[in-house]
């Protein structure tokens, strides 16, 4: 196609005289072609070229609908689609999203790096809600990661007390095989009650300093208001938020832990973003200290709670029987896995497996044994004659002789 320069030379040989062939001879254009131009009104309008059909065809709306929805990563829509036939690449896929999605600022930080086997750090994410046993519970993760590796530990729970945290510590060690040296936390009550200018002035959560000191781990505090210092794990619960979570659908809080567990084996698989190296290659060379080098540490809750005047304790919104005896006292439940024990001050008076669901009632026999006869003998005891409640007293009279009265009227007639 001709430029606009060259129909203006085409028309400037003309108005100067010269032939078809001529111009045809001096532009290097075929007759016709320098025909056509000078019959024509306006300068040539360059034609856009057809668009070749793309394997992306068939699934941008699909894409755009997700997007607009919610923020999903690049990554994330990639797998989607190929799950749903797409054969083409993954850089195609993030090409069209890059053009599609709205630009964000974003702010510039600086990244630490560690030796292997030094530090691992932990987080809790905030994840919606969920509705267990018709009440609307708050959903947490829990969150570990290896400095070095960069190997990933996730888990939903619907709590983030001391007990959650500890269990959660050794559930992520038996998945890495071992734990490092330091861990770096926030300056959350679970795991310190005060901090002071000096490490060995603060003041730790008493259960939680049982659990590090068990294991020989050195637990370490994030400066104040900066996040930035466990960049590594608030990384890694945004990731999974956009990866997995968004969008995503669950059946209970074990499918969504039985899927993030697949999640975290993929993840851990692949090359990570800053290292180029594969998070499960590099734990190899992370020495972490293993577990089999000390005794299994016993974890143990405990929980207060009054007796019913009915001898139950009640936990987690299921009913448990007591012996009758200790009605209205004051008991704690010692909680290990499924199984409780139920302690009046020193002394266990009985223990219980814990039962799935809701307004459920676990009685024992034998903690009502007796009770029904002294019930009777009460009743018995109440069909007597009721005790007089109170009496009437006659007003004491002073009782004198005739004597004194007839005394007393002389001396008034005289």
């Amino acid at each position: 196609m001709l430029t606009m320069e060259d129909f203006l030379l085409i028309r400037d040989l003309h108005h100067q005289g010269l032939t078809i062939s001529q111009i045809a001879r001096e532009t290097g254009f075929n007759r016709r072609t320098v025909r056509r131009h000078l019959a024509a009104d306006v300068p040539p309008m360059p034609q856009k070229r057809a668009r070749r059909p793309s394997k992306l065809d068939d699934y941008r709306e699909y894409i755009r609908d997700r997007i607009a929805d919610h923020p999903l990563s690049a990554a994330r829509i990639h797998r989607e689609i190929r799950d749903m036939g797409f054969d083409g690449k993954y850089t195609i896929v993030k090409d069209y999203i890059r053009a599609i999605r709205p630009r964000e600022n974003v702010q510039a930080v600086l990244r630490f790096e560690t030796k292997p086997g030094v530090q691992a750090q932990v987080d809790w994410g905030e994840c919606g809600y969920l509705d267990v046993d018709r009440q609307r519970k708050k959903v947490y993760c829990f969150s570990m990661i290896l400095g070095y590796s960069r190997m990933r530990y996730m888990v939903f729970t619907l709590s983030t007390d001391v007990y959650t945290l500890i269990q959660c510590h050794i559930d992520a060690f038996e998945y890495f095989g071992g734990y490092t040296e330091e861990i770096l936390y926030d300056n959350i009550k679970t795991v310190i009650l005060k901090r002071a200018l000096r490490t060995a002035d603060h003041r730790w959560n008493p259960k939680f300093e049982d659990f590090f000191s068990h294991h020989g781990f050195i637990p370490r505090l994030c400066r104040p208001y900066c996040p930035q210092t466990k960049g590594k794990v608030e990384n890694s619960i945004g990731y999974m938020k956009r990866d997995f979570l968004l969008g995503g659908t669950f059946t209970s809080l074990d499918d969504m832990n039985r899927q993030l567990r697949q999640w975290c084996d993929r993840v851990n698989a692949e090359h990570h973003g800053t290292t180029h190296e594969i998070p499960f290659d590099r734990l190899t060379q992370e020495n972490l200290k293993h577990l089999h080098a000390i005794p299994p540490y016993h974890l143990r809750r405990e929980e207060r709670r009054k007796i019913s005047r009915e001898a139950y304790v009640s936990y987690l919104g299921n009913r448990y029987s007591v012996p009758y005896r200790y009605a209205g006292r004051d008991a704690i439940l010692e909680l290990q896995g499924d199984h409780m024990t139920v302690r009046v001050g020193t002394e266990v008076i009985c223990s219980h497996t814990l039962v799935p669901g809701h307004a459920r009632t676990v009685r024992e026999k034998d903690h009502f044994k007796g009770l029904l006869s002294q019930a009777m003998a009460c009743n018995a005891g109440s069909s007597r004659k009721p005790p007089t409640l109170f009496r009437i007293v006659s007003p004491e009279v002073e009782h004198r002789s005739l004597a004194v009265y007839e005394a007393f009227s002389h001396e008034v007639g005289s």
